[in-house]
């Protein structure tokens, strides 16, 4: 399942996604990851039981990079039930929407075949935004 949390800047994604990390952790019967191109802003607020990745070192500069990493991250530990993300544009370094359906539907086939949920927060208008990013929120 791919969930994503969607508004404007300031409207509360970061506090409402760690929300959801921290609640994953109570539940989930596999190990939890939040990602974010800066971890440190967020270390206290995220139970230490999560596994941090921050993405800030890595030059992620597309979707395809960033499923990379996420591969990457999956590779290395099939015990994951829960993948979370802050900030997807910051990630990738843009706004643009251009792969973007691609990467969720990528992100999709990935979650079927390894179980594994991803929440993703969003900076986009809730009103404007497309109809696929639309359905997943």
């Amino acid at each position: 399942m791919v969930e994503l949390l969607i508004g404007k800047k300031g409207t509360g994604k970061t506090k409402a996604l760690i929300e959801k990390v921290n609640n994953a952790l109570t539940v989930a019967k596999g190990n939890v990851v939040f990602i974010s191109n800066d971890t440190n802003r967020n270390i206290f607020d995220v139970k230490s039981k999560a596994r941090m990745a921050d993405t800030s070192e890595f030059e992620i500069k597309s979707y395809d990079e960033f499923l990379g990493f996420i591969s990457g991250i999956i590779s290395r530990d099939f015990d994951i039930t829960n993948i979370f993300v802050d900030g997807i544009f910051k990630i990738v370094g843009s706004d643009n929407l251009d792969g973007f359906e691609s990467f969720l539907n990528r992100l999709e086939t990935m979650s079927q075949n390894f179980e594994i949920t991803f929440v993703i927060s969003v900076s986009i208008d809730a009103e404007t935004a497309p109809d696929y990013i639309k359905k997943l929120a």
